[in-house]
């Protein structure tokens, strides 16, 4: 068995990033590639468990686009080789319904890389006044 490097932290962002790049271009095979099995999801809906499937699909789908974002106050935790926890403040322009809206919010996302690279498990936001 290899022993994998640690990953960087800068390795992390560069995920957590391809995550939010492919919500912004609404492509849905990315959100579903970089999606473990069942991701867990917290945020003003409560929570959900999504298959990566469903990920994809709610990705594409839906009468919302992100516009842009910014991740800041950026820290990242490896406990192991093979995972990774990352959390950060986001700024995001969204509209949703036709409504353009400026958000910020904490957010964090768990990482494992598995047989088939890195996917992301378990995703939470809070919206921060």
């Amino acid at each position: 068995m290899n022993a994998q490097a640690m990953p960087t932290k800068d390795e992390i962002v560069a995920l957590e990033k391809s995550y939010w790049d492919a919500m912004k271009s609404k492509d849905g095979r990315r959100t579903s590639e970089l999606s473990g099995k069942t991701a867990l999801v917290t945020g003003a809906q409560g929570v959900m468990r999504i298959e990566k499937e469903k990920m994809g699909k709610m990705t594409e789908e839906g009468n919302w686009s992100l516009e842009s974002y910014v991740l800041e106050d950026v820290e990242v935790s490896t406990p192991s080789s093979d995972i990774a926890l990352i959390a950060y403040t986001v700024r995001q322009s969204v509209t949703m319904d036709g409504k353009s809206q400026n958000l910020r919010a904490a957010d964090s996302s768990v990482w494992i890389r598995g047989s088939h690279g890195w996917e992301c498990h378990a995703h939470s936001e809070t919206f921060l006044n």
